[in-house]
């Protein structure tokens, strides 16, 4: 009898063990969502911030490269200008860079055709200081925005 006793007891020990392993669980997992939803609001509020603190340039640098030969080229473009890197066509709709900064963190809207196609292989915007988080997919290019221009 008393081992019995024993071996509830145990069994009792162990799942409170347990639950209070499970509780501890779920409270690290709520505290860690907050921290998620804090900063996730933080950084809304300084995009919000960025939005408002930027400039539009008169057009752009773009850097092309073909794959096959290895040459890298830049190309000078301006705002709704449309230029040719081999058979693609690309325009450059709008470069916008933080105030007082126009080669940190300058982002362009960029649409790149193969020519005599009317389905762009690429639309959106580019980002300077991050050029794979928005990059054209292509196999024989590689185009990407380094700065934009105000002169």
């Amino acid at each position: 009898m008393i081992r019995a006793f024993g071996l509830s007891c145990v069994l009792a020990w162990l799942a409170q063990t347990a639950m209070a392993q499970e509780i501890i669980t779920q409270q690290v997992l709520t505290d860690e969502l907050i921290i998620q939803q804090v900063l996730t609001q933080e950084l809304i509020t300084q995009e919000l911030t960025v939005q408002e603190a930027v400039s539009s340039g008169i057009g752009a640098v773009l850097r092309g490269l073909d794959k096959v030969s290895g040459e890298a080229i830049d190309l000078p473009v301006s705002n709704g200008e449309t230029i040719a890197l081999g058979w693609l066509q690309i325009t450059l709709g709008d470069c916008r860079y933080p105030v007082g900064n126009p080669s940190g963190d300058a982002f362009g809207w960029i649409v790149i055709r193969e020519k005599n196609e009317e389905v762009p292989i690429f639309e959106g915007w580019m980002i300077a200081s991050s050029p794979a988080l928005s990059a054209l997919d292509h196999s024989r290019f590689d185009v990407w925005l380094i700065r934009c221009t105000t002169e």
